[in-house]
């Protein structure tokens, strides 16, 4: 049986670690029950890689202390180094453990977690996570997510795992588990399978190294942040300091063109409210119901192979984070 708590362990020997190139593996596919969840764990142990569901996406796990295995997530996904990585944690007294506590993070754990919050604080003395997860930086992400398959999955494994979207660098990210298999089966281990995601987008991140900063929009609309810290958040800075920062992520293989309010050739028109489309994100314009649908919609909207049309979405509460998601989607395609 799995740890209630985590102590850090020494991390593996970093330096020789490669970004070595993912090999054909046959890839399990698991129910998120007792012995799915005994089995995700153990190939977490050994090293291995495991997708498992969170509330917000899908994510591609691995041992967060073992160099190795952090090296294959960047390797499998062909995610570029200088990105760092969030650790995933069964709950705010194992996050302690690595990073160091301020009343900041006391305030908004209480507020939402478990929950679709990631916040970014200095490292601890001693955390023993391979420097990959970080890129480098003196502070991780850290967030305890609130899916029951998640929660327990980390109490048996006993340890941090580090965790991005469980999809191909840039592409858009997985909200059910054959999203995942799509684009990723034969170079994982393992999927444990529990359905769809309920809230479909990324965490909200916080910065707390300093004052509280929005670094990205996400399933924690800001203006509830705010209200829980009873001040503004400050603006992120230039420069990559938390995971979901790149200008041009979430893509899918087509162009696609924000804000339309009608369809040009051959696009595929993704609606929203009183704007009807081929698919839409929420008849009624309920931003909630569109930040659950949005990467599912995208990612059959991509099958059409054909440009993508988006309706315009309101920047007001989680429009602020689909609207980030939408941008960086249909930014041009960094090298």
């Amino acid at each position: 049986m799995g740890q209630d708590g985590m102590q850090p362990r020494p991390s593996q020997p970093e330096r020789g670690v490669t970004m070595r190139p993912a090999m054909d593996l046959s890839t399990e596919i698991l129910r998120a029950d007792r012995g799915g969840i005994a089995r995700a764990a153990a190939l977490l142990a050994q090293g291995a890689l495991v997708a498992f569901p969170t509330e917000t996406v899908y994510g591609l796990g691995g041992d967060a202390q073992n160099g190795t295995a952090v090296a294959d997530i960047f390797a499998t996904k062909g995610r570029p180094s200088f990105n760092p990585l969030i650790i995933h944690v069964a709950d705010s007294d194992a996050a302690q453990q690595f990073v160091i506590w301020n009343d900041t993070a006391e305030v908004l754990t209480a507020a939402y977690w478990p929950g679709p919050l990631t916040i970014v604080l200095p490292l601890r003395d001693g955390h023993g996570l391979s420097s990959l997860v970080t890129a480098g930086l003196s502070t991780v992400a850290v967030r305890v997510p609130a899916h029951p398959a998640a929660t327990a999955l980390l109490r048996e494994f006993g340890g941090p795992v580090a965790a991005p979207s469980a999809n191909p660098s840039g592409k858009i990210s997985p909200t059910t588990a054959a999203h995942v298999a799509a684009g990723l089966s034969g170079r994982i281990a393992a999927i444990l399978d529990e359905g769809p995601c309920a809230v479909g987008l990324e965490s909200t991140i916080i910065g707390l190294d300093g004052p509280a900063t929005l670094l990205r929009a996400g399933g924690i609309p800001s203006e509830a942040v705010e209200q829980a810290l009873g001040h503004p958040l400050a603006q992120a800075p230039e420069g990559i300091t938390a995971p979901g920062q790149l200008v041009s992520h979430y893509a899918p293989d087509a162009p696609m063109r924000l804000n339309a309010r009608e369809v040009r050739g051959d696009e595929v028109m993704l609606g929203f409210g009183a704007s009807a489309g081929d698919m839409t994100l929420s008849a009624s314009g309920n931003l909630h119901e569109a930040a659950a649908r949005l990467f599912d919609m995208l990612h059959m909207l991509n099958a059409y192979k054909r440009p993508i049309a988006v309706a315009p979405i309101p920047e007001t509460g989680l429009g602020r984070a689909i609207n980030d998601r939408l941008r960086r989607a249909a930014a041009p395609r960094q090298a």
